[in-house]
């Protein structure tokens, strides 16, 4: 019995000193720490302040907007470059310009821009889930305006009667194609 508990021991003993065993040396010494914070040297009073690490951006990119005309750019990673555009009142007509800077082909990665009411976005986008390649079922009524289904490298425009964007709102643009409008949509209004 009594070489039982020895054996046990000596394999707990084995076990732990495996477990607890420190990573192999690196090329560089280790840098000892100071013992205590009084023996830890004060930080220099001119010391250049630190820069906070990057955080995600949760402010608004809006669309530049010149003669009654944008141009919004989307990408291989599902994103315009813009989350909102404001048409000048004073315009009678709003063009908006879209190129697609990816590279990605039309039936993977295609982007258009559709103009609508934002209570209408979904159902717009259900309907024309399974019509390709534009993903915009043929004359809805509730498609404000809308480009063609772009792919890589490729632009296009859509000119649209700002009157259309006076009542009913709120109003967005989004892109069509299944799935990617959860990241490519943004707010339109007129000011």
């Amino acid at each position: 019995m009594k070489s039982r508990h020895i054996l046990v021991a000596s394999a707990l003993a084995l076990a732990l000193s495996a477990c607890s065993q420190s990573p192999a040396p690196s090329a560089e010494p280790p840098v000892a720490a100071p013992a205590t914070e009084a023996a830890a040297a004060p930080a220099p009073a001119e010391a250049a302040p630190v820069a906070p690490a990057p955080v995600a951006s949760t402010g608004s990119k809006p669309a530049t907007v010149a003669d009654c005309t944008t141009t919004i750019e989307g990408n291989d990673a599902m994103q315009y470059n813009a989350d909102s555009i404001t048409v000048p009142a004073s315009c009678a007509q709003f063009t908006i310009n879209l190129k697609h800077v990816g590279t990605m082909a039309v039936n993977v990665m295609g982007h258009n821009v559709v103009v609508a009411r934002q209570a209408d976005m979904s159902g717009i986008a259900a309907d024309g889930m399974s019509v390709t390649p534009e993903h915009i079922k043929p004359d809805d009524a509730r498609v404000i305006a809308h480009t063609k289904m772009l792919g890589g490298g490729e632009s296009t425009s859509v000119t649209f009667d700002v009157a259309k964007l006076k009542d009913g709102g709120p109003f967005k643009f989004f892109c069509s194609f299944p799935g990617h409008m959860s990241l490519m949509q943004g707010s339109l209004q007129v000011q």
